[in-house]
């Protein structure tokens, strides 16, 4: 896939787990979903920020302007993932935070799809979307698995300290159990 489809079929995962999540028959299954959509919103998100839109930084006309709003979108989106990791299994405020989160994605998908990635389409070579698709699909197993809304979101302090970060993830994963991807 290139960089486009690949983050067009992450966009259609994540609305697929806010549906599970929704469907979920108990607290522990809404709870796994929980996780797995902090997981794959903080690969996504962190992916984006270190490889996608620097790009379209440079290339897109108005580009600067363009990314500092799809950041701030992503700044909104990992306050949410963050209150939803800290938050104990069973809390009365996971389902409004949820909606919040779903209402917050949706309005970056609809941007995103709506606007960058047919820019980006646009103004980048087939060839270059391919190998971003390669580098993001290849990123994804060593990409930060929680938020980190604190840390940098540009390069170059977002590249030195994304690793940093995903490695600190990964490992507090392994202990508290959830899955590894």
């Amino acid at each position: 896939m290139d960089a486009i489809e690949l983050l067009r079929h992450d966009h259609r995962m994540v609305e697929q787990l806010f549906r599970d999540y929704h469907a979920a028959a108990s607290e522990t299954q809404r709870r796994g979903v929980i996780e797995l959509t902090v997981r794959e919103l903080s690969k996504h998100a962190a992916l984006e920020e270190m490889m996608v839109y620097p790009m379209a930084r440079k290339v897109l006309p108005d580009g600067p302007r363009k990314i500092d709003e799809h950041l701030s979108e992503h700044m909104a989106v990992k306050k949410l993932l963050l209150a939803l990791d800290r938050l104990p299994a069973g809390d009365d405020r996971e389902g409004d935070l949820m909606a919040q989160l779903r209402r917050e994605v949706e309005e970056h998908v609809r941007e995103e799809e709506g606007e960058l990635l047919p820019e980006l389409r646009e103004h980048v070579s087939r060839q270059d979307l391919d190998e971003l698709g390669r580098l993001l699909d290849q990123g994804k197993r060593s990409a930060p698995t929680r938020p980190h809304p604190n840390a940098p979101d540009q390069p170059p302090a977002l590249t030195v300290l994304g690793p940093v970060a995903a490695a600190y993830d990964r490992f507090r994963d392994r202990l508290q159990g959830r899955p590894s991807t």
